[in-house]
């Protein structure tokens, strides 16, 4: 019986030719980052077990993205406990704001992750780089302390579930659809522990930002990781991004799944999340008399380039609903100097938009856009937990930029049809 491709990442990881799911292993990590909420609370276990250098100190990232620009006294200290441990243990990956990004946009830019690697990331959504092929996993700040001290993580190996996606999109339709829709049908506890292997010819022809996008998100269904096998438009990327060299991996063709599913990517319309799961995924023709007060633009689920094409298309020559604000928040600063270089800086702020330097801020309820009460926002975010944005008697609908634009203009959720 052969492995699938998580399954063979962290057998290569731990010394092992073999692995099975249920059983533990110490893998190598290849890459452990940690920002600005979650490495503070790292860096002081790493100190307690007394642990004086990190293992590896190019295998380190640490990202100030959550609360920064500083937005109070306890940010500003959050920020300094790790800007002063980067310093001490001469981190080579620290990146404080000005040239901080949304640290699971940044990253890949940077070419930190590839195919084949072990990442593990004191956040969830670190399991964004499994778009690459890499297998990546959110962990507590304890395992990062841990990781940091000896460059191993001990993980059990989980289950895969494969989902095949088949057909064309739909116009308007792109990763983020497909994974509220997945999300939809599954549940948010639906691969629990396991890993969401995103394959089928859908996918082999989806843009790497639609990818980071789904894989970001296959926590939101209880998976451990998501992982989408490397590909042509995989190596088109990381050529762009490094030099470096990496041994892919690709799942055995007898691997086992504890279950195969199927989805017709060609009925699926552009979906919206309503209030507190995003479990509550449906076609947005059937959501469209919900009045609305702000919408987001930017995450680290939808914060690339390419999403801010789709939301300026739309926003081109018009101007919000003036009862709604936008807030749009390019992933990294490179992103935000593309956003200018191309004109979209200028459409957002020509409809009416607050342009935000990259920031996590209101994906969290932290700041740049938290809720009052009563309040409801259509975002590209990952969440919409009871108070994930604010007050707790707020509501978030999740949305992809293309529904989150034209529901800017009309002031309720909408379908991006309606502005033709």
């Amino acid at each position: 019986m052969g492995m699938t491709i998580t399954e063979k990442i962290l057998a290569a990881h731990s010394g092992r030719d073999l692995v099975r799911p249920g059983e533990f292993v110490n893998a190598r990590v290849d890459l452990m980052l940690g920002n600005d909420i979650t490495a503070p609370l790292a860096i002081a276990e790493f100190q307690k077990m007394g642990a004086e250098r990190v293992a590896d100190r190019a295998r380190v990232a640490l990202v100030a993205d959550h609360s920064t620009p500083n937005k109070d006294i306890k940010s500003a200290e959050q920020c300094r406990v790790m800007r002063e441990f980067a310093l001490a243990q001469q981190i080579e990956h620290f990146w404080d704001t000005g040239r901080a990004g949304i640290e699971h946009a940044l990253l890949p830019e940077q070419g930190l992750v590839a195919p084949g690697e072990c990442v593990i990331g004191a956040d969830s959504h670190t399991c964004t780089y499994g778009a690459l092929g890499a297998f990546a996993t959110g962990v507590g700040s304890t395992d990062l302390a841990a990781a940091m001290a000896t460059g191993e993580c001990w993980l059990r190996v989980p289950e895969s579930i494969k989902v095949v996606y088949r057909g064309e999109l739909n116009r308007w339709v792109g990763g983020k659809d497909l994974i509220l829709y997945t999300i939809g049908r599954i549940g948010v506890s639906g691969a629990l522990y396991q890993t969401l292997e995103i394959t089928g010819e859908t996918i082999a022809s989806l843009p790497m930002a639609g990818r980071f996008t789904m894989c970001n998100m296959a926590i939101e269904a209880g998976a451990k990781n998501g992982i989408i096998p490397p590909d042509a438009e995989t190596e088109r990327f990381m050529k762009s991004v490094t030099s470096r060299s990496y041994q892919p991996a690709l799942s055995d063709p007898d691997a086992e799944y504890v279950r195969t599913v199927e989805i017709d990517c060609a009925k699926i319309e552009p979906q919206v999340s309503l209030p507190h799961l995003p479990e509550n995924a449906r076609p947005v023709r059937e959501v469209r008399d919900v009045t609305i007060d702000q919408v987001v633009i930017g995450s680290c689920t939808n914060g690339r380039i390419e999403d801010l094409r789709i939301a300026a298309e739309l926003l081109k020559d018009r101007k919000i609903h003036p009862r709604v604000r936008l807030i749009v928040i390019p992933g990294t600063p490179q992103v935000h100097l593309q956003a200018v270089r191309e004109g979209l800086a200028e459409i957002f702020l020509s409809a009416g938009a607050a342009l935000s330097t990259p920031t996590c801020g209101p994906c969290l309820g932290g700041h740049m856009g938290v809720l009052a009460a009563g309040e409801r926002a259509v975002a590209t975010t990952n969440r919409n937990f009871v108070g994930r944005m604010g007050h707790p008697k707020s509501e978030v609908y999740l949305a992809g930029p293309a529904v989150a634009a034209a529901s800017a203009v009309l002031g309720r959720i909408a379908h991006p049809e309606e502005l033709s």
